[in-house]
């Protein structure tokens, strides 16, 4: 059993049709991220699955279930059992289903592992603490410092350029959660060693950094609540009305002003991030 009804639907399309496409294929079923960490929501999450094969899968049959799906929510790895066992940043890639599509070298991380050993749900297969499942604090934090600066330091730059892809998208609720939720996850690691949901993440955040940055914060939580806010040009016009209709449900009076503070709070977060790792 899954942590929603929508979960269990997909978890099930998806195991049938891999088992009719290559019977024996797929012996470890494992869900990792919000549905792992009781944030799932059913609009805006996707869900993050660890598939398990005794060898490395042929890559056509991927392709070939994958394509049945279609655009189907359902986003992870494809390991072997032999995988588990080992340090991801020794593998190099691994095929991968993200957003409806599927890559035959797909990179993998630490936060993977660790999601897996400490909250993954079993969909078929042994449980997890009945797994051998690779884990390294020292690696996760030095990769999760790293990531810092390697994804999110430079996402927020992009950002910073309003007539940019991510500039325009920093002006809607979407980016909103994005950013402030995502940065404060990495610093929830660093600060505790653990991992956290997105919601998780602003709750510690909110804890971790002065009242300056609570309104943000607050925006991030409220937008997580509403699950709305998606990476479509629809929800970015959608949302701008939250900040002038009536009632206004923005806790920020124009998207100009919203957008300020996520990326001044994102580039805190992250040079916070950093010290507490240097400690």
């Amino acid at each position: 059993m899954t942590p929603h009804p929508k979960i269990d639907a997909i978890v099930e399309t998806y195991l049938s049709v891999a088992d009719a496409a290559a019977p024996g294929l797929v012996e470890g079923l494992y869900l990792e991220g919000s549905a792992a960490l009781d944030d799932y929501r059913p609009v805006t999450s996707d869900v993050d699955f660890v598939a398990v094969t005794a060898a490395g899968p042929p890559i056509e049959t991927l392709e070939r279930i994958h394509t049945s799906l279609g655009a189907h929510p359902f986003e992870g790895v494809y390991l072997t059992w032999d995988d588990l066992r080992r340090n991801p940043l020794d593998l190099g890639t691994r095929p991968w289903a993200l957003a409806g599509k599927f890559n035959p070298q797909g990179g993998v991380n630490p936060v993977t592992w660790h999601t897996l050993a400490r909250y993954g749900v079993a969909c078929r297969g042994p449980k997890p603490a009945e797994i051998d499942i690779w884990s390294d604090p020292a690696v996760l934090a030095a990769w999760t410092d790293a990531n810092l600066d390697r994804y999110w330091r430079r996402l927020v730059t992009r950002a910073s350029r309003l007539l940019s892809p991510w500039g325009l998208a920093s002006l809607g609720g979407y980016a909103t959660v994005w950013i402030v939720t995502g940065v404060s996850r990495l610093h929830y690691t660093l600060a505790t060693g653990d991992l956290t949901s997105k919601s998780g993440a602003a709750r510690h955040a909110r804890e971790a950094f002065p009242e300056r940055w609570h309104r943000v914060i607050d925006e991030a939580l409220r937008l997580r609540a509403d699950d709305t806010a998606t990476p479509s040009l629809g929800s970015l016009v959608a949302g701008l009305g939250e900040h002038f209709g009536t009632p206004r449900r923005s806790l920020y009076g124009s998207p100009f002003e919203r957008r300020r503070d996520v990326l001044a709070f994102a580039d805190q977060v992250i040079s916070a991030g950093h010290e507490l790792y240097a400690r």
